[in-house]
């Protein structure tokens, strides 16, 4: 059975999809705590990550680091743990603290 997409929504995920930087998963190498480690993440979260850097006045560093301090630790990898970051930060930016 076909889903009708309403045509706002259609055109609204089409527009967002447009807008995003091209590129795959991005291995990027960060020092937390003293330790080296590898991140994974598509280009549209690491250019995320740097403007809530901006926005925070810190570095992408400092927001990883920090992340991965209050992440849950038994419950998924750092890469998961950074990209709900990005969402849940874009959403409180948004208003909407779901």
């Amino acid at each position: 059975m076909s889903e009708r997409i309403p045509s706002h929504l259609d055109s609204g995920v089409a527009n967002l999809l447009g807008e995003a930087p091209p590129g795959g998963v991005v291995k990027r190498s960060v020092n937390i705590a003293g330790h080296r480690t590898s991140v994974s993440l598509e280009q549209a979260f690491w250019t995320s990550l740097q403007a809530i850097a901006r926005a925070e006045r810190t570095t992408i560093t400092a927001l990883i680091t920090a992340v991965d301090i209050h992440r849950d630790h038994g419950e998924g990898n750092l890469s998961s743990a950074l990209r709900v970051f990005c969402l849940r930060w874009t959403q409180a930016r948004a208003g909407r603290n779901n």
